[in-house]
């Protein structure tokens, strides 16, 4: 369904829960429903790999969930709950991948990288579900120990009972990411091997999109030099995100980078919206985050429209079945 076909009240209705930072305006502790619907050189010796990581569908279930409160762990795992919860996307003995944002030596209080209690969370969900291993990993773009630390991230997640892989050369594998623009690259080894994968994004502003979010996040599973990317950036995105179709996508709005971004410093470009956002349709997570914080949408952030035409969700958030909760 095309943006401009939307009733236009649901849409404004959606973006200010966001913007107001207060789901609380819905319904607090109850559900409410909107239903409606350039690389390197390639390399014939470039293995392919296996890539869609998705789940079924289940048309009784929401495709998104915007949770609001106080404890960033608490809302992550109220949102799987009410995504249909942890066992439908981990199942006994999987190899889960979780892949937060983890590329800047910050703080948390700086909101460049996730969130180290909802990433913790995740990780103690899918171990709780029987998971054979939970790997947190990023290709960093400062120093990977010094990021992962000043970050919170290594700590909480190994807390949490997961395995944190920094990035070294020894892990890159060159694989054929079959891409209209990507081709042969150099991936991070655990992406490679997953049973599943969980994409933990923050969201933040961006100098060269605007916008920092889900789709963006998955640069952090490549090495060599990714900043010929920009060259091509929206095309290039497309590119990764149907390279890498998530299990769950949860964006970590508990502290917003309005400004600034990505990497950040000053805590005066964050403001504190204690959101997550989660779900099944990466488009449709992208454009609604983007559109509330940012004001931006598919006519600005034209890898949106080049996903939605590859068939990778839905471009109008408004269309997708929506839960918002309140704790």
């Amino acid at each position: 369904m095309h943006p401009d076909t939307i009733p236009e009240g649901r849409r404004e209705a959606m973006i200010r829960l966001l913007r107001l930072g207060g789901v609380s305006c819905a319904a607090a502790g109850l559900g409410v429903w909107l239903n409606g619907r350039g690389g390197r050189p390639a390399s014939p010796a470039a293995p392919t790999v296996r890539s869609n990581f998705q789940v079924p569908a289940d048309p009784v279930l929401p495709e998104m969930v915007v949770v609001q409160g106080d404890d960033p762990a608490r809302i992550a795992r109220r949102a799987i709950e009410e995504l249909g919860g942890i066992h439908r996307f981990i199942s006994r003995g999987d190899v889960v991948v979780i892949k937060p944002n983890a590329a800047w030596d910050r703080t948390v209080e700086q909101a460049a990288n996730t969130n180290p209690l909802v990433v913790a969370e995740v990780v103690r969900l899918c171990l709780g579900a029987g998971a054979g291993r939970a790997i947190v990993t990023d290709v960093s773009i400062h120093d990977p120990r010094r990021s992962f630390a000043r970050s919170g991230i290594a700590a909480a997640a190994r807390a949490a009972g997961a395995e944190v892989v920094l990035p070294e050369d020894r892990l890159f594998r060159e694989v054929d990411l079959r891409g209209r623009v990507l081709s042969s690259w150099p991936v991070l080894e655990p992406f490679l091997s997953a049973d599943k994968m969980i994409n933990v994004p923050i969201a933040k502003h961006h100098s060269l999109t605007g916008a920092t979010l889900g789709m963006k996040n998955w640069y952090g599973i490549l090495g060599g030099p990714r900043q010929r990317l920009h060259q091509r950036i929206h095309e290039s995105l497309v590119d990764l995100a149907d390279f890498v179709r998530p299990t769950l996508t949860l964006i970590d709005a508990f502290r917003v980078l309005l400004r600034n971004g990505p990497s950040g410093g000053n805590p005066a470009d964050v403001i504190l919206k204690r959101t997550l956002i989660a779900g099944t349709d990466p488009v449709a997570l992208d454009a609604y985050a983007a559109k509330a914080y940012w004001d931006l949408d598919w006519h600005t952030l034209g890898y949106l429209k080049l996903a939605s035409e590859r068939h990778l969700g839905t471009l109008s958030f408004e269309a997708v079945r929506t839960r918002f909760v309140t704790l």
